[in-house]
């Protein structure tokens, strides 16, 4: 996540002002949220937006309630914001009309504690529950949606009525400037779990010592339990989310969804990240699953794997492009000993710019050795994933657009994976190691896999760092992705996209059979074709799903 140039979003009134300095990316939102927890609101008072009459359709905490205006719940920073952490059942339900819940501010649910200040992390916190069809927007960087240690989330909607996500500015009405939506318009959600991490070493999990402290707003998380459930989001749409970095500079940025050390006993599936500004998903430790997730058009990576994750994945979309942008984005010169190396470049309104990183992000651990014993590399299983890129550099740190990058001791195995990337003219490839994503490059394996790429390999093309395992110097890596015929890698025009997202089945270039997954556990449910989504797969909840969200990228 190394950012080596920043931007700047200018704007007016309630959008966000991005701001670049050194060689960070600063967001300044215009939302300043000093609010107290005042909640001994008079029921009768509707001063500062708040509601309690008996027609108002606004959820309810105590004695406040949002303030209805006959479409949409406004909810102030009485309600919810950074100072208040909200320790009690929290619901939002469909609105008629698509209306929408609104927020100012952070969503926090749940204590947080450092438990080395003396407080105790409560075990059984609130449940934020977000009813099927339910829209929640909000109207700056600052506004998250955060899940302490101990609370839950319970966002579950359906195909026909997702729980949505967004920036204010993606209704018309809502949006002051009347620029419309773009990345980084709000936080993202961040969900804190008690799984295992290598942020921490095996004395302080015994101890109940570990307090990891998150990336772009600061929360605590942690602890020594890979089944640990935090709740569930399904059929959700989560969209112009992510921002930062905050305080702790470069890299400490805001991902769409978050998820750190979340066990395995919570549940995400049928989700659709799109337009973040950071990444997709990412996972610090912990053992949660994912399926049925696609990624469009995020600027960083739509998958980021690190601190010893233990999860595994199936049925992964994503697809890099370009969007039009909706404020100016500037992007500042880089100086270096007072020379400018890079000039100052600027996109103005309209502009096409490209997004996306890496597909997937894979490190294996933060720390390593034996204090870190309990919480060995990440070391994921993924089947049947689909990463479409480009040969752009995204928008936000002029990263090329790749498929895969192998860094800090990673292991994983791939199954029923199609890489494609049709044009290289750029110099951007598929795939990526850094020296030490080399380590164990003997345990990251493709089995019954397609690259389509015009580029296969960035930088050398044989193990030769030093770093690899003895058994692998000198081997070419086109021999280590063939596997022993196990995969194929052929020609980037080759018919391998039907409807421009779904496997052609039926291809002549596809010369070798999907791995039926029996073998891998029941989480994973059978394969018979490669890639994400295949094009005989019309009616499926999942083509509809992956479909739509193709639609909506194209849209941007």
């Amino acid at each position: 996540m190394n950012i080596k140039t920043l931007f700047k979003v200018s704007v007016i009134a309630s959008a966000m002002a991005l701001v670049g300095c050194g060689g960070d990316i600063k967001i300044e939102p215009t939302v300043n949220d000093n609010s107290v927890d005042n909640s001994t609101n008079n029921s009768n008072n509707t001063d500062g937006g708040i509601d309690t009459g008996t027609t108002n359709l606004c959820a309810i905490r105590g004695e406040l309630q949002g303030a209805y205006d006959g479409r949409d719940c406004n909810y102030p920073a009485a309600f919810a914001s950074k100072n208040i952490e909200i320790e009690t059942d929290l619901t939002f339900a469909e609105l008629p009309n698509d209306g929408v819940h609104v927020f100012t501010g952070a969503l926090l649910m749940g204590k947080d504690c450092d438990s080395t200040t003396g407080c105790t992390v409560n075990t059984d916190g609130p449940t934020l529950t977000v009813e099927a069809g339910a829209n929640l927007a909000f109207t700056s960087g600052e506004a998250i949606i955060r899940i302490g240690r101990g609370a839950k989330i319970n966002a579950v909607g359906t195909l026909e009525k997702p729980v949505n996500f967004t920036s204010a500015n993606a209704y018309e009405r809502l949006d002051v400037v009347g620029n419309g939506a773009q990345f980084a318009d709000w936080g993202g959600i961040i969900i804190n779990g008690f799984g295992i991490t290598n942020q921490c070493t095996d004395a302080q999990r015994a101890a109940t010592t570990c307090n990891v402290t998150t990336e772009g707003v600061t929360s605590y998380f942690g602890g020594n339990d890979n089944a640990d459930n935090s709740g569930a989001i399904e059929f959700a749409k989560i969209w112009y989310a992510g921002s930062g970095p905050r305080s702790g500079g470069e890299g400490d940025d805001l991902n769409s969804l978050t998820l750190n050390a979340v066990g395995s006993a919570s549940k995400f599936d049928y989700i659709h990240i799109h337009q973040g500004f950071d990444d997709g998903i990412e996972f610090f430790g912990g053992a949660a699953s994912i399926s049925h997730i696609a990624v469009t058009d995020t600027q960083d990576d739509a998958i980021d794997i690190d601190a010893g994750w233990q999860g595994s994945g199936q049925y992964i979309f994503v697809k890099h492009g370009t969007v039009e942008t909706k404020q100016e984005v500037v992007i500042p010169a880089v100086i270096e000993n007072g020379v400018v190396v890079e000039a100052e470049r600027i996109f103005p309104i309209g502009s096409d710019v490209f997004m996306g990183n890496n597909g997937f992000e894979t490190d294996g651990e933060k720390n390593g050795g034996a204090e870190y014993s309990e919480a060995p590399t990440s070391n994921p299983t993924f089947a049947n994933v689909t990463v479409i890129t480009t040969d752009g550099s995204s928008v936000r740190d002029d990263d090329p657009s790749q498929a895969f990058k192998f860094d800090d001791a990673i292991k994983s195995m791939y199954y029923n994976v199609l890489i494609v990337k049709t044009e290289g003219a750029n110099g951007t490839n598929c795939i990526e190691h850094k020296s030490d994503g080399e380590i164990n490059a003997d345990s990251v394996s493709f089995s019954n896999s397609v690259m389509a790429c015009v580029n296969e390999f960035k930088g050398e093309q044989s193990f030769i760092s030093g770093k690899e395992p003895a058994a692998l110097t000198g081997t070419a890596k086109a021999d280590w992705f063939d596997n022993s015929a196990a995969n194929v890698r052929i020609a980037s025009t080759s018919s391998v996209l039907s409807n421009a997202f779904a496997t052609d089945v039926d291809s002549a270039d596809i010369t070798i059979t999907a791995n039926d997954l029996s073998g891998l556990g029941s989480f994973f449910q059978a394969g018979n074709y490669i890639g994400a989504v295949s094009e005989n797969d019309t009616s499926s909840d999942w083509y509809k799903w992956v479909e739509a969200a193709v639609t909506a990228a194209d849209q941007d």
